[in-house]
């Protein structure tokens, strides 16, 4: 079967817009037989009306930054410059991208405003369109030159810009929260194509980020609409809204339109995500105070550096340096998530924060009212409350969806998966992976558990399963010895008779058992999403396994062999290929913007006891 490719109208195209288009489709054909590839909306009619401009209001979300930059001709110049005082549309691109949803569709919907600019005088005196490169060794001024005068000619209305180096052009998209990076051929060698999120950005004369455009809503109606919105204030809005910080602007973005991969988020009634309970709970969830003794907060068990668990650590380690049972959870996608914890305990989000705050062994605190009592004592939290929940104060409601507003913010897909599987780039995930899925979905079975759907895949079925690490931690036998590292390099081993008395207390954890006090579900535990799955180490609900590679090993031979083992759970006879195979392809699983979500939990503020000075 052909690919299906839905395509624009292609009357009333320059030659080079068509050519783009026409190549950038040529290039999807060459995908999978089986994968369908929708262009984005932009390409086509909208299905509903563009609202009027003036009907709403675009708050400020962010300063948009200078840079040093050439123009067609190789003049330096500065970026702010080339706004010359006038709504700015900003697109970033590179020339040679042949992703039909990418430049190209960036570029198709610059030219239609264009057009637009062409027929309107008033515009087109107050508007400009920019395309930036991020490839300054392929697109030099003179490529960006030719690029442009087929579109434009030489329109001073339209500008193509490069850079004179990746290091004039890295503090640009460092700052505009542009990720990109080469692609890899199979060879191990540097390819000619650029991995990229698309976002394009309308800024107004002041120099203000007032929109960022993702390939969900980049449209051209949606655009002028916004542009003859702005044209409508007679003054700039100082007594509006403070800006937004632009990463709380990126993650309110990424929520609302989920990237490549993911599914809508379906959100509960009266939760919907607003950047005051984002910002809300993220100061609560890196707030040390909020525990019994003010030392511990969520962040420190979830540390976002280390894929929001703890890769030092088997074991959470919570309270007064208690140990905990199990291993921390990452919080990526958590949003998808049904039931919460690993033991199929809780469903909701926002109740599942207070069972957290709660708990003896980890925030420690004996009652809703310490908790609450502390924040509002806490007078960096003046009227944060009632500013994310018109005018309603801190209670267990708000505080719970206030931090799980936080928490739906760490999405994170379009992995090399994604966009191999669900985009149609059938050079993005090396053939190694892709023989590592055909194993996932096929022979290894791995996909009966690790749903993946025709249009999207969290990679689980929601389901609590057996598979033999809980039950073989209750009934093992301990060694007589065990080897302990002191350091790293530095190993003894120790005679467990001499340690009798001193070790801590051998545990059991029963999982759903402990849930529904049904024996036929002892040691059942939930199946985990594995997207980001190579950043999340250790694995298991116990932290158990410590690789990726271990992991395919311990479903290889079967799990551990019981009477109440799920069914699934087989020897799967693979060989050392098969095997690195499936990890590749589980490697293949990482978002593309886990740069962002660090860099924003990187600028949380953590909070200090009483009385030890002011918050950094």
């Amino acid at each position: 079967m052909a690919v299906r490719v839905h395509r624009p109208s292609c009357f009333n195209l320059p030659w080079a817009i068509f050519g783009l288009l026409c190549t950038a489709i040529a290039v999807t054909q060459t995908a999978r037989a089986e994968e369908q590839q929708v262009l984005a909306p932009g390409y086509h009619n909208l299905e509903f009306d563009a609202p009027p401009p003036g009907s709403y209001r675009l708050p400020p979300i962010g300063p948009a930054v200078d840079g040093e930059v050439l123009d067609e001709h190789g003049n330096s110049t500065r970026l702010h410059e080339m706004f010359d005082g006038r709504y700015v549309v900003l697109s970033f691109i590179y020339s040679s991208c042949d992703d039909v949803n990418g430049c190209p569709l960036a570029t198709y919907v610059l030219y239609r405003l264009y057009q637009a600019m062409q027929k309107d005088p008033a515009l087109s005196a107050q508007m400009r369109l920019i395309s930036l490169s991020f490839d300054p060794q392929n697109d030099t001024p003179e490529m960006m030159r030719l690029y442009g005068a087929t579109f434009a000619g030489d329109d001073a209305e339209w500008r193509f810009l490069t850079t004179a180096s990746n290091e004039a052009l890295e503090p640009i998209l460092r700052d505009y929260g542009q990720s990109v990076s080469r692609v890899f051929g199979t060879d191990g060698k540097q390819t000619s194509q650029i991995s990229h999120v698309l976002r394009v950005f309308l800024i107004d004369p002041e120099r203000r980020i007032r929109n960022i455009y993702s390939v969900s809503f980049l449209h051209p109606d949606l655009v002028l609409a916004d542009v003859r919105t702005l044209m409508t204030e007679t003054e700039p809005d100082e007594a509006g809204p403070a800006p937004l910080p632009l990463r709380t602007r990126e993650l309110l973005v990424q929520s609302a339109h989920p990237p490549l991969g993911l599914p809508p988020m379906q959100l509960p009634e009266g939760q919907e995500l607003t950047a005051a309970r984002v910002d809300l709970g993220r100061k609560l969830f890196f707030d040390r105070r909020l525990s019994a003794n003010e030392t511990l907060s969520c962040a420190m068990c979830h540390i976002p550096e280390q894929g929001f668990t703890n890769n030092a650590m088997a074991r959470a380690v919570g309270m007064e340096g208690r140990s905990l049972r199990r291993n921390a959870s990452s919080l990526y996608n958590l949003a998808w998530a049904d039931p919460l914890h690993v033991d199929g305990r809780e469903r909701f989000l926002d109740t599942l924060v207070w069972g957290e705050f709660l708990n003896r062994k980890r925030m420690g605190n004996a009652a809703v009212a310490m908790v609450l009592d502390k924040l509002l004592a806490l007078p960096d939290y003046d009227g944060m409350f009632e500013t994310a929940f018109d005018g309603r104060g801190a209670d267990m409601v708000t505080v719970g969806v206030a931090m799980a507003s936080y928490l739906r913010t760490q999405v994170s897909g379009n992995s090399a998966f994604d966009r191999w599987r669900f985009g149609g780039e059938d050079a993005a995930l090396a053939p190694e992976a892709q023989r590592g899925f055909e194993l996932f979905t096929g022979r290894a079975g791995c996909a009966s558990c690790h749903r993946v759907e025709s249009d999207h895949a969290v990679f689980s079925d929601g389901q609590l399963h057996d598979t033999g690490i809980g039950w073989h931690h209750s009934m093992r036998r301990e060694p007589p010895s065990r080897w302990v590292e002191l350091a790293p390099g530095v190993r003894v081993e120790l005679d467990m008779e001499a340690l009798k008395g001193t070790e801590e207390r051998p545990f059991n954890d029963l999982g759903l058992y402990e849930v529904t006090q049904d024996p036929a579900d002892r040691w059942k535990f939930r199946t985990p999403g594995l997207r980001n799955v190579a950043l999340t180490a250790p694995y298991m609900h116990d932290g158990s396994i410590r690789s990726l590679e271990e992991v395919v090993e311990h479903y290889d031979r079967g799990g551990h062999a019981h009477e109440a083992l799920d069914s699934r759970m087989r020897p799967l006879g693979l060989t050392d290929d098969e095997r690195a195979e499936l990890v590749a392809f589980l490697r293949s699983l990482t978002g593309d913007n886990i740069a962002l979500l660090e860099a924003d939990a990187a600028a949380a503020p953590v909070g200090v006891p009483a009385g030890k000075g002011a918050e950094p």
